[in-house]
C-alpha cells in the first residue's frame, strides 16, 4: 500500500523520534512516507525504521536549524522520488534544548546562541512547512467546508511553562517557541494550518527492554511509540475541533 501523504521530522534521533517515526510510517498507522531530518542525517537509522516499522518509507536528510540549511533540506525532500507528489500532512520540531548554567557565569554570546539555533530554528522550520502547506489547496472560502492543509507540532516541556535556577536560556527558549506556536495557530488556523505545541512533561524512551520498560509499565516513563500515536490523532483532526495545546505525561509523574 503506497503511503497516504509525508510526515517530515526534525530532530530524528534513536529515541523519541523513533518511536514517533515508527508509529508515523507503519502502514497499520499512520501509513506516512517519513523525512528524518538531522545534524548527521544517518541513513542507517531510516533503514532501521523501515524494517521495525513493517516496511514503512522512511529517508534521512542532513540539516542543521539554520535558514540556509533547512531550505536545501526540504528542496531535497521535494525532489525526492519516494516522495514525488505526496502532500505534507504532518510537521514536527522534536529539537533538544539542554542549556544549563550558574547566570553569573552566562555569556551574552552563549545566551543568544541558544536563542539562535533552539528558538530561531524553530522560525525556520515553521516558514518552510507553512509555505509548503498554504499551497496545497486553496484558501478557505466564506461559507464554503474548510481544507486541512496540514499539522505543524512543536515539541515543547514543561521549561515552556515554567523554568527554574541556572536554566535561564532555557527557559527564554522554551517559552519562545510556545509563543512562536501560539502566534503561527492565530496566523495560521483560519487558512487551513494546525498549529500545536505539545508538552512532554515526564521521560520519553523507545526502549522495550531492561529498566525504561518496567518503568513503562508503572507508569513512569512515556513510550515513545504513544507518543507518535497522539501526534498521529493530532494530525487526523477536522477542522472542527483542532487542539494546540496539550500536557503529556506518564501516570505517576508528578504535577
Amino acid at each position: 500500500m503506497p503511503p497516504s501523504g509525508l510526515a517530515i521530522l526534525l530532530g530524528a534521533g534513536p529515541n523519541t523520534a523513533s518511536g514517533i517515526a515508527r508509529i508515523l510510517a507503519s502502514p497499520s498507522h499512520g501509513n506516512l512516507a517519513v523525512a528524518l531530518l538531522s545534524r548527521t542525517g544517518d541513513p542507517s537509522l531510516a533503514s532501521t525504521l523501515s524494517t521495525s516499522s513493517n516496511g514503512g518509507t522512511l529517508h534521512a536528510f542532513k540539516t542543521d536549524t539554520s535558514a540556509a540549511s533547512l531550505q536545501r533540506a526540504f528542496a531535497e525532500i521535494k525532489s525526492h522520488p519516494a516522495f514525488h507528489n505526496l502532500p505534507l500532512k504532518l510537521a514536527i520540531w522534536n529539537i533538544k534544548h539542554s542549556h544549563k548554567v550558574p547566570f553569573e557565569e552566562e555569556t551574552s554570546e552563549r545566551f543568544e546562541e541558544s536563542l539562535r539555533v533552539y528558538v530561531g530554528g524553530a522560525r525556520n522550520f515553521a516558514a518552510e512547512c507553512t509555505k509548503w502547506m498554504l499551497a496545497q489547496g486553496e484558501a478557505p472560502k466564506e461559507g464554503a467546508a474548510m481544507e486541512k492543509r496540514g499539522t505543524l507540532i512543536f515539541t515543547g516541556t514543561l521549561g515552556a511553562l515554567r523554568t527554574n535556577a541556572q536554566y535561564a536560556a532555557y527557559g527564554a527558549g522554551r517559552a519562545g517557541v510556545r509563543m512562536l506556536a501560539q502566534s503561527l495557530a492565530r496566523e495560521y488556523s483560519a487558512r487551513g494550518v494546525h498549529v500545536v505545541h505539545a508538552i512532554a512533561n515526564g521521560g520519553i524512551t523507545d526502549s522495550s527492554e531492561g529498566a525504561d520498560a518496567e518503568k513503562v509499565r508503572a507508569g513512569a516513563k512515556m513510550r515513545a511509540e504513544s507518543v507518535g500515536k497522539t501526534y498521529l490523532w493530532l494530525s487526523q483532526q477536522e477542522c472542527d475541533l483542532w487542539v494546540h495545546e496539550l500536557d503529556m505525561r506518564p501516570a505517576a509523574e508528578r504535577f
